[in-house]
């Protein structure tokens, strides 16, 4: 399924965006930039994130509701 793997890969540049924040916070950068870097995979990763939970959820009550009609 591509949302899983584009959820993956948007989580993988979250965690670097993350690891840079931290390392430019003990190298005492002044950088505001860096810390905003990790806002930019973090909105469609809640997107996709929310998807992937709701999918068992909205498959489940259209399956429910096929059968009951049979």
């Amino acid at each position: 399924m591509w949302i899983r793997q584009i959820h993956r890969w948007l989580s993988m540049a979250f965690t670097l965006a993350v690891i840079a924040n931290i390392v430019a916070l003990t190298l005492q950068v002044q950088a505001n930039w860096i810390g905003l870097l990790a806002f930019v995979p973090l909105i469609p990763l809640l997107a996709t994130g929310l998807y992937l939970f709701a999918l068992p959820y909205v498959g489940r009550r259209s399956g429910a509701s096929s059968e009951a009609r049979s």
